[in-house]
């Protein structure tokens, strides 16, 4: 693992931005019977998501999303020094898709801006890369920007992942302020458990042919999905992140010698309600100290963090407030923080 240390960086403010279509899990039975869906439902606490329609990408919601804050927020779009997009649904193989949100926000030519392709620890692993390029520089001001429309790339006839995952996008403000103290991070990756969630083509390993793009019985259970959509092998997963989660959140409580009582919220990414749950209690933790918006806009990927904080710590984190974020998934990845806000500004959830 990578243990790091960065001193008075952190966030000013932060929006997020869902589609305005709610897709109610329960009655998601084009493809499952009505048995089906609540059993999953009970499982794993989704009740409703955000699909993104057929024109909307992940670039929309980030620029719906870093628009309201920076009107909200008064920010001359000539202060922005550096913008991070982190996505796994791009609009394109190319360009990168930070450059199209650099010109729609009308941002500067000297504005530094590139994209990330990370999945559900990709929130946390971005504010270590921002928090590090400000520390060793001279930028001013910084957004990170995560969006993601993982409706698109699942197969809606997959029941293992049929009624997990939603669409969203967020915009975080960052800049530098002696307010913000030390932040901790601890940044952890093993590619050999890569094969666990994954779109097997439709890259230039395994490029499109009419056989990928071929809809397949995949198991004894009639699941069906191409190869150019994506799978998860569910059961592995949550083995794994039983031996690497908790024993990470521990790992960067000891480096930051904080006691985990004087965290104010732990703010988990949003993979199911078992999951969270297991954490919650593997750690004693109490609940209330973990927000929760699996219920009503499921997995959203790199953005369920921000999403979170957006949603349910808009009237907390006015006062000044101490974080543990933990993130965890595709690649197989997983990355903890602990940061502190100071009057951070939260706009409206938008809807696109």
């Amino acid at each position: 693992m990578a243990l790091l240390k960065y001193s008075n960086v952190g966030i000013k403010a932060m929006a997020a931005a869902v589609p305005h279509t709610i897709i109610n899990n329960l009655n998601y039975t084009q493809h499952f019977t009505s048995e089906e869906a609540k059993m999953i439902v009970e499982k794993t606490g989704i009740n409703e998501r955000r699909f993104a329609d057929d024109k909307t990408c992940s670039s929309d919601l980030c620029y719906a999303a870093a628009d309201r804050l920076i009107e909200e927020n008064n920010i001359d779009r000539k202060e922005i020094d550096l913008m991070v997009f982190i996505s796994q649904t791009p609009d394109y193989r190319m360009p990168a898709t930070s450059f199209l949100i650099q010109e729609r926000l009308k941002l500067p030519e000297s504005t530094i801006v590139f994209d990330v392709n990370l999945g559900c620890s990709g929130f946390v692993h971005g504010l270590y890369i921002v928090y590090g390029l400000m520390q060793q520089s001279g930028l001013r001001k910084a957004l990170l920007l995560n969006g993601e429309t993982r409706s698109k790339v699942y197969s809606p006839k997959d029941r293992p992942v049929a009624f997990l995952f939603g669409d969203a996008g967020s915009a975080v403000l960052i800049e530098k302020d002696e307010s913000f103290g030390e932040s901790f991070f601890s940044i952890n990756s093993n590619g050999a458990n890569a094969d666990m969630v994954m779109i097997p083509a439709g890259g230039y390993r395994k490029p499109t042919t009419v056989e990928t793009l071929k809809e397949k019985v995949i198991d004894e259970n009639g699941n069906i999905r191409s190869e150019e959509q994506a799978y998860m092998r569910g059961e592995d997963v949550f083995h794994w992140l039983l031996t690497k989660v908790p024993k990470d959140i521990k790992e960067v409580l000891s480096y930051s010698k904080t006691d985990k009582e004087i965290i104010d919220f732990f703010v988990l990414h949003q993979a199911n309600n078992f999951m969270n749950s297991y954490l919650a209690k593997k750690l004693k933790i109490e609940k209330e100290k973990i927000p929760s918006t699996i219920s009503k806009f499921g997995n959203t990927s790199s953005v369920s963090i921000p999403l979170t904080m957006v949603s349910e710590l808009k009237n907390e984190l006015v006062v000044p407030k101490k974080l543990l974020l933990s993130g965890f998934g595709v690649g197989m990845t997983w990355a903890s923080a602990i940061i502190n806000t100071n009057q951070c500004r939260i706009s409206d959830i938008v809807e696109v």
